[in-house]
């Protein structure tokens, strides 16, 4: 397993206990009436599904999908690389400013929380995009087809 995908699965783990954590403490709060920020629901599922499950799947994929053709113009580890940086800081972004921001947060912060959240989303579609040609058949035939 190379590092690039250990890096992805160890994140996926790191968001995993983060978004554990934010559903422990919304379970003690709706029983107790502790606080609970606003925006709590978000964070707790983009640290789940964004954070753990996307960061599982893509490293997972990067891992275990056929490795690309000599001739591949278009995967470079380098793209995936920066797709998990993009997944990650703008998932983890999203999730700190979800729980310290206040339900009338001013423009600029808010602007940022949009920002990050669409980070993710381009680092999903860079991750995806970079390894379009990997998805396909690994047998020896399939290497003769285009």
């Amino acid at each position: 397993m190379n590092p690039l995908v250990r890096r992805y699965l160890r994140t996926a783990i790191a968001f995993l206990i983060i978004g554990l954590g934010i559903g422990i403490w919304m379970m003690y709060a709706r029983e107790f009436g502790a606080f609970q920020p606003p925006r709590v629901r978000s964070a707790h599922t983009h640290a789940l599904l964004v954070g753990f499950v996307m960061l599982m799947i893509t490293g997972v994929a990067l891992w275990m999908f056929p490795r690309p053709r000599q001739d591949d113009q278009v995967y470079r580890p380098g793209l995936a690389s920066a797709a998990w940086w993009a997944i990650a800081l703008g998932t983890g972004t999203r999730v700190l400013l979800e729980l310290v921001l206040p339900a009338n947060a001013p423009v600029m912060w808010r602007g940022l929380l949009v920002a990050a959240g669409v980070v993710q989303a381009l680092g999903m579609v860079l991750f995806f995009g970079t390894m379009w040609t990997r998805i396909r058949s690994s047998g020896a035939a399939s290497e003769r087809r285009t």
